[in-house]
Order: structure tokens, then C-alpha cells, then sequence
């Protein structure tokens, strides 16, 4: 007897630049990523580099 596999947990997200929405500069720092949906409930916040502001600035995961 075979069991049904279970829905994949991980999603797939997208991190935003907080510090480029703020500063009002044209253009937007963006990161696809992956994330479980089990493991972690809430937004998902990353230091990734922003190649506008030439820095690795907070990235916050948007719906």
C-alpha cells in the first residue's frame, strides 16, 4: 500500500531592499529565494548586498 506524499513545505519568497525603498532612489534590490514554511512562520529578513547602494543592507521578504 502506497502513502501520498505530502505537499512540498518550502516556497519560494522575495526579499526586498528596506534601505532603497526609503531613500527614494530610482531602480530596486530584489532576491528570490527559498524558504520552509514550517520552520519559519514569519517574514524572513536577510543582510544580502545591494549592488545601487554598494552595501549589504536588510532585505525583508514582501508578498
Amino acid at each position: 500500500m502506497a502513502t501520498k506524499k505530502a505537499k512540498g513545505n518550502r516556497i519560494q519568497v522575495i526579499l526586498e531592499c528596506t534601505e532603497h525603498k526609503e531613500s527614494g532612489m530610482p531602480g530596486t534590490s530584489r532576491y528570490i529565494t527559498t524558504k520552509n514554511r514550517k520552520n519559519t512562520t514569519n517574514r524572513l529578513e536577510l543582510k544580502k548586498y545591494n549592488p545601487i547602494l554598494k552595501r549589504y543592507t536588510l532585505h525583508r521578504e514582501i508578498k
